[in-house]
């Protein structure tokens, strides 16, 4: 029997904005330890008996930066998957089911999202070892996490019949309950967190899916079949993939399904939904506070406090949320931090880009971040990794003067070609074709001065491309 892990990294985090952006969401974030949200969980699955090399879901725009912080863990994948478009849990799921047939007919899956945070790895491994019975005679298991206190961020889970030792056949899937509705759950001792984790068989879910979801079924296994290969990924074909309708599992096929299986999860468990479960489950102070960085309070307590590229201070405050980043400032009431998704919707509705990029924005050959914007000009710092190259390249509309501070530079400049090194400089006239490398050992560091009457991203004719961007 071999379990497959699907790690599903196709969300945005918007609730942890201004730290979790479109282009870089919480998944990808180093809120505990050392690692990464992502990385945790595939190190999470990775530690589980019978499983495989794990199976990723991500978005199209975030590929090079999932593989490689999966390549930073010495771990190869069996495949990448890049979504087209975003359609929710129960498409990347379908897709991930079709590819585990293609390895292992018999396989089972374990579907895990990459953004949660999860203690006592060994209840995990026996609540799989419960699920895998269920799961092999065709169940469609779900992990309900017992309750530990009247959640309101959280759906539930209804225990029904018990079907196995620690499984139970699901009464009903409820959502987000009030705060007195919460309370009435925790105290029946019926009801489990709806931890969004799974466990089935591929062909039993794509039954399911085939019977509820027919559109979405055809669509999925046309992206599938008409799947690319692309570098380290596995491309779905975009026009199929479009037409599927846009759904979560439980809507889906588990609220359903009369084949679906609650396992009880008894440990430490948060999907890291909001500030509030943050502040909730970190590290506090005396005085409760969570604080990150350079920061000085006065009279301030139960509060979460981080500051990235300045000094925070506060004075008198209580319940608060204050993160600070480069490009944004977050002041917000604690209890009411599930709410900031509006502030990303006004944001994307105005056309601020803060929604979607930091200042420093991650490409495949390192990242730019922004330092001074003016009329008609603009200032980044040039992060290249080595051996990375950037596009050939031309610009309709800007300018650019480059000056190296750290490490050599393979400049292709028109017909010419020159290495530069720390204090030199060259100057790429507006309409002229070139391209940046780093041949060096060492990143490549450079300030780069745009000017012109355009300045947007968008304004890039590439004819050469070592990551197969358009």
């Amino acid at each position: 029997m071999k379990i497959i892990p699907i790690i599903l990294s196709g969300g945005s985090g918007s609730r942890l904005w201004p730290l979790s952006r479109q282009a870089y969401p919480k998944q990808l974030l180093t809120l505990f330890g050392s690692h990464t949200l992502l990385q945790t969980t595939v190190l999470r699955a990775n530690v589980l008996s019978h499983t495989s090399e794990p199976l990723l879901i991500c978005n199209n725009d975030h590929r090079f930066l999932v593989a490689e912080q999966i390549l930073d863990l010495g771990i190869k994948p069996l495949d990448i998957i890049l979504e087209p478009i975003k359609r929710n849990t129960a498409p990347a799921v379908a897709t991930a089911a079709l590819r585990c047939m293609a390895e292992d007919y018999e396989s089972i899956m374990l579907v895990l999202p990459a953004d949660h945070l999860l203690e006592e790895e060994k209840e995990l491994q026996k609540a799989v070892d419960r699920g895998v019975k269920a799961a092999t005679e065709g169940h469609l298991v779900t992990f309900g996490v017992n309750p530990v206190r009247p959640e309101t961020g959280y759906g539930y889970i209804k225990k029904g019949a018990a079907l196995f030792e620690g499984s139970f056949r699901v009464d009903r899937f409820v959502e987000k309950p009030d705060l007195s509705t919460a309370k009435e759950y925790l105290s029946s001792g019926e009801y489990l967190w709806n931890s969004g984790m799974f466990l089935f068989k591929p062909a039993a879910y794509l039954e399911e899916l085939k019977k509820y979801e027919p559109d979405m079924y055809n669509a999925c296994e046309e992206a599938f079949n008409r799947a690319s290969k692309d570098l380290d990924f596995l491309r779905l074909a975009e026009e199929p993939f479009k037409r599927s309708p846009s759904n979560s599992i439980d809507y889906a096929v588990m609220e359903r399904t009369n084949k679906a299986v609650v396992v009880n999860l008894d440990c430490d468990w948060n999907d890291i939904g909001s500030w509030y479960s943050l502040w909730n489950i970190s590290e506090k102070d005396q005085q409760g506070n969570v604080v990150k960085g350079d920061v000085v309070l006065e009279d301030v307590s139960n509060s979460l406090i981080m500051a990235d590229k300045r000094l925070v201070s506060a004075i008198g405050v209580n319940e608060m949320v204050v993160v600070e980043t480069a490009d944004a400032v977050l002041i917000a009431d604690k209890q009411r931090s599930q709410e900031i998704k509006k502030i990303v919707k006004h944001l994307k509705k105005h056309g601020r880009e803060e929604f979607l990029f930091h200042s420093k924005v991650y490409r495949p050959w390192g990242s730019y971040e922004g330092l001074v914007t003016g009329d008609r000009f603009q200032v980044k710092l040039i992060t290249v990794k080595p051996g990375a190259k950037l596009s050939v390249q031309m610009h309709h509309h800007r300018a650019e003067h480059w000056i190296i501070v750290k490490g050599t530079a393979r400049v292709q400049r028109g017909e010419e070609t020159i290495l530069l090194t720390e204090n030199q400089s060259t100057f790429i006239p507006l309409g002229t074709v070139h391209s940046l490398e780093n041949p060096g050992k060492i990143p490549l560091e450079l300030i780069e001065v745009q000017s012109g009457a355009y300045l947007g991203e968008d304004d890039i004719v590439r004819f050469e491309d070592l990551y197969g961007r358009s």
